[in-house]
């Protein structure tokens, strides 16, 4: 039997009959007229190549074919009906949902802190599994396994949604006793030693090679631009671990202005711009399109989306 030719009307009205075992009042339960109900049974018949419902002195009586037929099409007639019911909202007072959500060491520093502090409040039971770069994959994004990655992406699959959440410019952190800061300028800055960071993409990554000044990034290809190189001595994947080494008097970390800013109140450095120009980043938050129209999804990305508008705002402040 070719599914796609049965008439799913032709089920509800068997669903009915066998519950009301009476044409007419099938029909009137169903608003439809009685000879109406009477062709359908008539249709059925024929579809089933079984009586169905037969007429005796107790009424119209379920054949053994219709008995075994009605649990299935009960459940059927379920099923469709919570299909095309319209989606319920998401209720995030209430939920206990796990959000999946990979972060870059930058993203986790700076957004994670005050997302997870609206979570509190908005949705106190809602759970946050923070994951690195280096755990996921694109194809783990695609299908679903992961809500959505929040990095500084070098390419993006063309199948996937994406937002910019802010773009950041670049500061330098430098220890109070770095004697660099009696003259600072683009010589001394390339004469002293530089604690180096990054990692954008996703999957595992690779030793850093101090001559690829392809691969370095963004502050060494503004430097490339300019035809200058700066000393790298130490090369990390975490900017806490970065910025902790800046209080060592003899390094430099050249990061982002929204990381430096975390560090504001550290009497042990001092934030000052860098001596040459050093294009912008953006931080993207990409996920799949299977996704795209979940309600619990479409709720996180709005508040992450306004907690990065809330974020940046309050930098612009400070």
């Amino acid at each position: 039997m070719n599914i796609s030719r049965i008439d799913l009307n032709l089920l509800v009205y068997l669903d009915v009959l066998l519950r009301e075992k009476n044409v007419t009042k099938a029909a009137d339960q169903l608003g439809i007229s009685q000879p109406a109900m009477s062709n359908g049974l008539k249709r059925l018949r024929t579809l089933f190549d079984d009586p169905l419902l037969i007429r005796t002195s107790q009424g119209m009586t379920p054949t053994e074919r219709a008995q075994e037929l009605q649990p299935t099409i009960s459940e059927l007639i379920i099923g469709l009906e919570k299909a095309v019911q319209p989606r319920a909202e998401f209720n995030a007072a209430e939920s206990e949902q796990v959000f999946r959500v990979m972060a870059s060491d930058y993203a986790e520093a700076t957004l994670i802190p005050p997302l997870i502090a609206r979570l509190r409040t908005e949705a106190p039971n809602v759970i946050l599994d923070i994951m690195t770069p280096s755990d996921v994959s694109f194809p783990d994004v695609e299908q679903g396994r992961v809500d959505m990655v929040i990095n500084r992406f070098d390419s993006i699959p063309q199948s996937f949604h994406q937002k910019v959440l802010w773009s950041d410019d670049f500061s330098c952190l430098i220890s109070k006793t770095n004697p660099v800061l009696d003259k600072f300028s683009l010589d001394s800055y390339l004469k002293a030693n530089h604690v180096w960071v990054s990692k954008t993409g996703m999957g595992v990554g690779v030793g850093m090679d101090p001559g690829d000044v392809q691969r370095l990034g963004w502050v060494d290809e503004a430097l490339t631009k300019i035809g200058v190189q700066r000393r790298i001595t130490v090369f990390t994947r975490h900017y806490q671990a970065a910025c902790l080494l800046a209080e060592q008097q003899d390094l430099i970390a050249t990061i982002p202005s929204k990381m430096a800013k975390q560090h504001e109140n550290n009497e042990r450095v001092c934030i000052v711009p860098p001596p040459f120009i050093i294009q912008p980043i953006a931080l993207t938050m990409a996920w799949s399109p299977l996704l795209q129209h979940n309600p619990a999804h479409k709720w996180m990305r709005q508040l992450i989306t306004q907690t990065a508008d809330s974020f940046g705002r309050e930098s612009l402040l400070k």
